[in-house]
């Protein structure tokens, strides 16, 4: 498989690079995160100026018209300088669902390119451990309309969110695949309470409660019983994107462990000096670039709409497990090899390793992707 990006994907590079390393500093980071908001209204218009916030959004919508790559280039920039604003949670997931929902979601497609619309995932219950088909909450009809009730948890970014894409059951018994269907409704509706709280790596979330929501018909996103496939599609490009934003992450790890090798001395010479670290610095670095294949491979079959479905499951599944393995790797030895000052909040070492083990869990870790990875390899074989 060709690696090689296009001279539209590498200037992207460039300009995402450009604007977070001199708008993104650790320091900046650390005020947000302070902050009641927990990230930057003005960094969110900027997104949507520079045309990150319509990465694959069409063109004639206001985005740029790209793809997975495109996603996953944003992504590991994100990844490499922990930015807190809701990406993933807008431009990740909750666009591709509109994306696949059809032409009546293109005017939240161009709100949301705009940056006029921030959306968050109700789809997570307490009961699932990360089965995409545990829906417990429902959709009971009630004349034209339906009552939702139930409750979600972890709803990344739920208390900045605009709506909520809301999963519930309006057919069929909690683990089927038929059945579910998506709703999108306003975070402000009657009925909706929201406990928020931080995540460990710093970012928001909530869990959410809904007792008998009323929503119209019009608020079905996508086809009525038929919400799981626009979830399994999506859940696929997340967990490339998270794949991308951890390969991130563990460059940033690797070049901060480098750098601190060669500066802290003991008997007299750096410590890099020492072999037994060298071999430690070249074990993180094999992990990071394993991973980061992994991943890159990943964003392109599924920016390739002739792979089939099995083909896309895999390689989602296999840069998931490489991010969570390589990461675990790389954010242990980073922190170890900085001695005690590893674990400080002052250091920018513990935040990359609390965001790469968020990330691990996100939609299923190592363990669970590996044996997806290989029911998938089975089924197919």
């Amino acid at each position: 498989m060709d690696f090689t990006p296009s001279e539209e994907q590498r200037l992207l590079a460039e300009s995402v690079a450009r604007f977070l390393e001199k708008e993104y500093s650790f320091e900046k980071r650390r005020a947000l995160l302070a902050s009641e908001l927990g990230y930057s209204r003005a960094n969110w218009a900027r997104f949507a100026e520079l045309g990150w916030l319509g990465i694959a959004t069409p063109e004639e919508l206001g985005g740029l018209g790209g793809g997975a790559v495109e996603s996953a280039i944003v992504m590991e920039a994100i990844g490499r300088h922990l930015v807190l604003e809701p990406y993933f949670s807008s431009v990740i997931l909750g666009a591709s669902l509109l994306r696949q929902a059809g032409e009546g979601s293109a005017p939240l497609l161009a709100e949301l390119a705009r940056g006029k619309l921030m959306l968050a995932l109700a789809h997570t219950e307490p009961k699932a451990r990360f089965e995409l088909a545990h829906v417990e909450t429902r959709a009971e009809r009630s004349g034209g309309s339906f009552r939702l009730s139930g409750h979600k948890a972890v709803v990344l970014d739920a208390p900045s969110a605009d709506r909520l894409i809301v999963s519930a059951r309006t057919a069929g018994s909690v683990a089927e695949t038929s059945g579910i269907t998506l709703f999108i409704v306003p975070k402000a509706a009657a009925g909706i309470s929201l406990v928020p709280y931080g995540t460990s790596c710093g970012r928001r979330a909530a869990e959410v409660r809904l007792a008998s929501v009323a929503v119209e018909s019009e608020a079905i996103l996508g086809p009525l019983d038929g919400g799981y496939a626009l979830l399994e599609r999506t859940a696929d490009e997340a967990l490339a994107a998270l794949a991308a934003e951890a390969a991130g992450a563990m460059a940033a790890l690797l070049a901060l462990t480098r750098d601190y090798l060669k500066t802290r001395k003991q008997f007299g010479v750096p410590i890099g000096s020492f072999q037994v670290l060298q071999h430690r610095l070249v074990d993180m670095f094999t992990a990071h670039e394993l991973a980061r294949a992994t991943s890159e491979a990943a964003a392109r079959i599924l920016g390739d709409a002739a792979s089939p479905a099995a083909y896309r499951a895999r390689a989602a599944a296999a840069a998931k497990v490489q991010a969570g393995r390589a990461g675990r790797l790389v954010g242990e030895e980073a922190v170890q090899l900085h001695g005690g000052m590893g674990m400080t909040d002052e250091l920018a070492v513990s935040h990359y390793f609390k965001r790469l083990a968020t990330i691990d869990v996100l939609f299923g870790n190592a363990d669970h992707h590996l044996r997806r990875f290989s029911e998938l390899e089975a089924a197919t074989a």
